[in-house]
């Protein structure tokens, strides 16, 4: 087995990109957070308020001799709108930006890529405004958010909101797919 590597990713809310990741084969842990921000140890409640500067994020831990960042990052594309400016459907704010947070130069390398050639490409129809970053900071979202999907399926927003992603995941990606995911 291969070192282990991460990278955290902003798209919305961190139920979702959680919900996705989980499912994909040669991802081994994925933890939901808060990052780049200005607040120690922010609270849900904090981040929800806008004012803290922290995106709601999840950790994406995998085996890079299983999936590469940049399959990665296209599932990360193609599972949130990163064409829309603090905003992912309903849930709007700074917190719900779309980013990526990298320790690892060679993963900034590989995303600014993915952006030129989706910019060229014009993917979208419109401006990808990802946020490509340093990671400064991150915090581990309460325990209470961890696994929200998959401990959670029939609450509203997980059913609405976050069961359609994985079933886009799902179509979309099959050749990602965990066994039994």
């Amino acid at each position: 087995m291969s070192d282990l590597q991460s990278i955290t990713l902003g798209g919305g809310c961190f139920w979702c990109t959680e919900a996705v990741f989980d499912r994909v084969r040669g991802v081994t842990d994925v933890q939901s957070g808060y990052a780049n921000g200005d607040v120690a140890e922010p609270t849900y409640e904090q981040v929800c308020s806008g004012t803290t500067g922290h995106a709601e994020v999840v950790r994406v831990t995998f085996d890079p001799a299983q999936i590469s960042v940049r399959e990665i990052l296209e599932i990360f594309f193609a599972t949130h709108d990163p064409t829309t400016l603090n905003r992912q459907g309903n849930d709007v704010g700074t917190q719900y930006r779309s980013a990526i947070y990298f320790t690892d130069p060679a993963h900034q390398d590989v995303a600014e890529e993915l952006l030129r050639q989706m910019g060229q490409d014009k993917l979208f129809g419109a401006p990808v405004v990802t946020e490509v970053a340093p990671l400064v900071n991150y915090w581990p979202a309460e325990d209470y958010h961890q696994d929200y999907y998959r401990n959670h399926p029939n609450q509203g927003y997980c059913a609405f909101i976050v069961g359609p992603k994985v079933e886009k995941f799902r179509k979309t990606f099959a050749r990602h797919l965990k066994p039994g995911a």
